[in-house]
């Protein structure tokens, strides 16, 4: 598993299965308990289909499939920001290590919005001509 952070800095590959990996470890932190036993489950699957759905949008077939995969990837790391939201709730004592997993969270959104929007913009133009 390549893990050059200055090589690839702007590898989204890598940098949504990094993000995966720490909301795996971060939940492995997590005490088990009545609340948290019906989170983990949820911040895991969000937290590692952010890097799956930016795999798939990657080998889109058409600039409609990027668009709705992209999309996909996105509304996963918002949910992955909710979710650790509800853990600072729930374990007060990992607020900060779950703030650095939100803040990846949200610069990938706005990656993802980003991109999206152009996307969208090519597509409306290559519509027109």
């Amino acid at each position: 598993m390549p893990n050059d952070k200055g090589k690839r800095k702007y590898d989204l590959e890598e940098r949504t299965a990094v993000f995966g990996e720490n909301v795996i470890e971060f939940c492995k932190k997590i005490p088990n308990n009545d609340i948290t036993k019906r989170i983990i489950p949820q911040l895991v699957a969000a937290g590692t289909a952010v890097g799956s759905n930016y795999c798939e949008a990657d080998c889109a077939e058409s600039s409609k499939d990027f668009i709705h995969k992209m999309s996909i990837a996105n509304k996963e790391a918002k949910e992955a920001k909710h979710f650790i939201r509800m853990f600072s709730k729930a374990c007060p004592e990992y607020v900060e290590e779950g703030r650095k997993l939100w803040q990846e969270a949200h610069e990938l959104n706005l990656i993802f919005t980003t991109i999206i929007n152009k996307a969208k913009k090519t597509q409306q133009l290559n519509i027109l001509n």
